[in-house]
């Protein structure tokens, strides 16, 4: 086999972007922990610059830990080139501002993060860059809410919090027909149970911070897409406003990576089972979760998803004060925002990831007070549902 051209993703996620032997050996990509890099001669300094020679400036434009990330998930999420950046809201601003320009038009999933949402809200206030939001069920739907100066499409699937799906191929086909490029914030699955590019999307976004990660100790985005436009992104947003990744981060994005299959499983597993288990308490209202049959979801799911993910969403009888009552009893389960951690963790849209979108637009995004969204850890599913057990006991 030619290093470097791996077939399975298992394989791609342990070796691809790196040669030992080119490096003495080692067996863990070494961590170019510097700021600058010399130049042989002072000619040498002036290629490099003006884009005649290859090779590595300053950490800013480029650095070889970084590089090896970046090689890596673009092959994970089968496309041509990455950048990594220093959060997933840097990634998300990159590329929003790289797309469009004062008076353009931003056409939204139904749902977003709560910060993607904030951004939206001051390009809008101070760029004069203008967004909607569209459920995108039907082309019939998409298509009627673009814009002549619609600049982009931009979804999550599944949305934040909602675990709602939008058929990737369907607004793939429509971005392709009007000619609006469409991208994907894959943070919820990871590459390994999405591929929008492979489904005709133009670019994808990660928060790594989840489950590139998986371990809770880096904060960092990545950026997918052709050559062409991740070349403009790094010569411009990312090069001039500067949200880069740090050489240590992007080693232990590449340490985290190793695992994400073997994780990913296990979250599904985990998750399925705790599904099972909430769909049928009698303190539960109803919970988000496209991997149930019986899940208004689901057919999407099948067709897009590898598997239905390591998150779970649900409502709560009672009220606010009932949810948040229910959280303070969890004794295994943290307390925390973020997603895609070896621990289980819960937070409380509403008042938390949401809590700066306006109540009337969080509700028309299925968010009410009684809404909890739950990552699904690594731990025993049994101890999980165990201490979600022993705290609803404890909640009117």
């Amino acid at each position: 086999m030619e290093k470097g051209k791996f077939v399975n993703f298992e394989t791609k996620v342990i070796h691809e972007g790196y040669d030992a032997m080119k490096h003495y050996g080692s067996l863990a990509p070494p961590i170019f922990q510097t700021s600058t890099f010399t130049f042989e001669t002072a000619q040498q300094g002036e290629r490099r610059f003006s884009g005649e020679e290859e090779g590595y400036i300053y950490s800013r434009l480029g650095n070889p830990t970084v590089k090896m990330l970046e090689d890596r998930m673009a092959a994970l999420e089968n496309g041509e080139a990455a950048l990594a950046f220093g959060s997933g809201m840097a990634a998300v601003s990159a590329v929003l501002l790289a797309l469009t320009k004062a008076g353009d038009h931003i056409l939204c999933s139904q749902g977003v993060y709560g910060c993607t949402f904030g951004l939206l809200q001051m390009m809008d206030e101070k760029y004069n860059i203008l967004h909607d939001f569209s459920p995108m069920q039907t082309k019939k739907q998409l298509l009627e809410a673009i814009l002549p100066e619609t600049a982009c499409i931009y979804v999550e699937t599944p949305i934040n919090p909602t675990m709602k799906l939008v058929d990737l191929q369907m607004v793939a086909e429509v971005g392709k027909e009007k000619g609006i490029p469409v991208v994907v914030d894959n943070t919820f699955c990871s590459p390994y149970l999405q591929n929008p590019l492979s489904l005709g999307c133009d670019i994808v976004i990660h928060s790594a911070t989840k489950y590139i990660c998986g371990h809770g100790d880096v904060i960092a985005g990545l950026v997918i897409g052709t050559k062409e436009f991740i070349g403009e992104v790094a010569m411009t947003t990312q090069k001039d406003i500067g949200g880069i990744i740090s050489p240590f981060d992007a080693w232990l994005l590449l340490r985290g990576l190793k695992s994400l299959p073997v994780r990913m499983d296990r979250h599904c597993e985990n998750t399925r089972k705790l599904a099972d288990y909430l769909i049928t308490h009698p303190k539960v209202n109803y919970i988000y979760y496209p991997g149930h049959e019986q899940d208004s979801e689901y057919e999407i799911a099948q067709k897009q998803m590898r598997k239905p993910g390591g998150m779970i969403s649900f409502s709560l009888k009672g009220n606010k004060e009932t949810a948040q009552a229910f959280m303070n009893e969890l004794k295994l389960i943290k307390i925390a925002v973020s997603l895609g951690d070896a621990e289980t963790l819960i937070q409380h849209p509403a008042t938390m990831t949401h809590a700066v979108v306006p109540k009337d637009a969080r509700e028309k995004m299925g968010i009410d007070d009684t809404l909890l969204r739950l990552s699904v850890g690594l731990e025993s599913w049994e101890d999980i549902r165990d201490d979600i057990e022993q705290a609803l006991n404890k909640v009117d």
